[in-house]
């Protein structure tokens, strides 16, 4: 599969992520972010892991918990946070500034080259998305900045571990995606548990939202980013967040009724543009420190290919 059809399939994840406002505001019960969290990663994780039928074995205990409190476990709380604490999207533009932090990370502990031109997307793709989502009104609140930055730099941190660690041999992305999936919405139950109570009740709307939130919105999708980030650069898939404000954008003025000024049409097509400019290389990226023998992060793509087919045949092999 080339590498156009990667990113386009690597792009449905953030593009779906865009779909969550509409969502939770349209058939989640209101104010329980926390809840929606946790219905998104934990049930999503363990239904992987039963059609994986796989489970960690030795140090992937350890790193599949702090891939899945990265990217998942720490990321929700502290986005959500920050939503809450900073008005007029400014959540958004501080979200919108993670591919620098993937940038640094991947050039400190990848190998991959920090180039001008990913440097400069990522920060046309963050001005892009202020324009789209800033209200004169935005305040800067001290704790969500900091909630904001730091959910940004998980995810960023994760990513970036995530295409360092790779997967174990024989193991294939469905069974790795679950372990992360689980041990994120393992993380936040507590947490919600303390912050919100008790769970809602539920109608039958808010089952629809959780269902397609559980399995679209976060099985799938992550599914996708993760294989995403083991066919491409670090960079070059964080790159393709900003697809997900700008989704949120599009489906508030299609769905929602809510209007679009031309900063915010231009804002849209400047992000878009970033976007695609991120993902045109000159030549491949290379992962790992040159002179020092490392580790394939991900197989081959001829490994890959057979090992995603085992997530839909009876089950890894284990070796």
């Amino acid at each position: 599969m080339n590498r156009l059809v990667t990113i386009g399939l690597t792009a449905l994840a953030p593009l779906s992520w865009g779909s969550t406002y509409a969502v939770a505001t349209e058939l989640l019960p209101p104010d329980r972010p926390l809840f929606t969290s946790a219905m998104r990663a934990l049930p999503a994780g363990l239904l992987l892991v039963a059609l994986s039928r796989t489970l960690p074995k030795g140090a992937w205990w350890w790193k599949s918990a702090v891939l899945g409190t990265l990217n998942i476990g720490a990321f929700f709380p502290l986005l959500f946070l920050a939503a809450y604490r900073l008005p007029g999207g400014v959540a958004a533009v501080l979200g919108s500034a993670g591919p620098l932090f993937v940038v640094g990370l991947a050039a400190l502990l990848l190998g991959e080259r920090a180039r001008a031109r990913n440097v400069l997307a990522a920060v046309v793709a963050a001005l892009g998305v202020s324009m789209v989502v800033l209200t004169g009104d935005a305040g800067l609140d001290p704790v969500g900045v900091v909630a904001g930055v730091v959910s940004a730099a998980s995810m960023g941190a994760g990513t970036v571990l995530t295409k360092r660690w790779g997967r174990p041999e024989g193991v294939g992305l469905l069974a790795v995606t679950g372990w992360q999936l689980t041990a994120g919405g393992l993380f936040i139950v507590p947490i919600a548990a303390l912050v919100e109570g008790a769970p809602p009740a539920l109608d039958g709307r808010a089952f629809l939202g959780y269902g397609y939130m559980m399995l679209i919105n976060t099985g799938a999708a992550y599914w996708l980013w993760f294989r995403g980030i083991g066919r491409l650069s670090a960079t070059s898939v964080t790159l393709l967040g900003p697809l997900s404000p700008l989704t949120a954008a599009v489906i508030g003025w299609a769905a929602l009724g809510q209007s679009l000024s031309p900063v915010q049409l231009a804002g849209m097509v400047l992000a878009f543009g970033a976007t695609v400019f991120g993902q045109v290389s000159g030549r491949p990226e290379v992962s790992g420190r040159p002179g020092r023998a490392t580790q394939e992060p991900f197989s081959s793509s001829e490994e890959t290919d057979r090992n995603v087919s085992m997530d839909l045949a009876d089950g890894p092999v284990r070796r």
